[in-house]
């Protein structure tokens, strides 16, 4: 007995995946629209659709309204709720961490960095904003605000022999952390960090954590899209699911 015919969406899904798997379409490539592959393949654009919809939330697709859908490269999987160095990822992983320091010294807070910080505005607070490479290759720009009082010593450290984070974690405890995350084009100066093409997309977290009830530090972590995933713990206690769009999270450290 003959298997039934695959619907012609699953048809459609392999006919994409195929041209990925055999290096036709090759990662950053934009496909065809869902007007073209309907056409070609001989299906309704509503199938089409169907088709690329799933492929994004399997994650070989991403969309980006009013540009196109473009192929992903296998990605790397980062922690989200869970606090955890960068250098000590790369290195689960089995490969080498290095950075390069941009700035590091202390501002004057904006009335916004006051606010997120919960200092008064014009205070002086620590800034580093670095770049994290694997094997090389950039996967993570980090422009991070600290609070003076919760690390006095942060600008006479070393970070090409440590990270921010290594640091912050081994100096205080973390009681509570909210973040944001969100997909969205990079600006020229992270496209240049970062090695993209303006109309890459890329992952951004935003990240507030404290000690108490202080605010330690508030941190923007940028991640080039097809080199890397954020994937964790979600607020119902699942592990490793993705996280796409736009989500806050807030968790209370245990």
């Amino acid at each position: 007995m003959q298997n039934p015919p695959l619907p012609r969406y699953e048809a459609l899904k392999g006919f994409i995946c195929g041209k990925i798997d055999n290096g036709e379409w090759k990662p950053d490539d934009r496909i065809p629209s869902e007007t073209v592959l309907a056409e070609d393949f001989g299906v309704s654009r509503m199938t089409a659709n169907r088709a690329i919809r799933e492929l994004t939330a399997e994650g070989r697709l991403m969309r980006i309204a009013g540009v196109g859908t473009f192929v992903l490269a296998p990605k790397v999987r980062g922690t989200i709720l869970e606090i955890r160095s960068i250098s000590d990822e790369i290195a689960a992983r089995g490969h080498t961490h290095s950075s390069r320091l941009i700035y590091l010294g202390k501002i004057r807070a904006s009335s916004r960095i006051a606010g997120v910080l919960e200092v008064a505005e014009g205070a002086s607070v620590f800034n580093v904003v670095i770049v994290h490479m694997e094997n090389g290759e950039p996967v993570q720009l980090e422009t991070r605000y600290v609070n003076p009082l919760a690390a006095p010593d942060f600008l006479e450290l070393d970070f090409s022999a440590r990270t921010p984070s290594d640091y912050l974690l081994g100096r205080l405890p973390v009681a509570e952390i909210e973040q944001t995350i969100e997909a969205r084009l990079p600006t020229p100066d992270e496209a240049e960090h970062l090695h993209m093409d303006l109309s890459e997309p890329c992952l951004v977290l935003d990240r507030r954590s404290r000690s108490g009830r202080l605010v330690v530090t508030y941190v923007k972590l940028v991640h080039p899209g097809r080199r890397v995933t954020l994937g964790g713990l979600t607020v119902g206690g699942a592990q490793d699911k993705p996280m796409t769009g736009e989500t806050t999270l807030r968790e209370r450290a245990v």
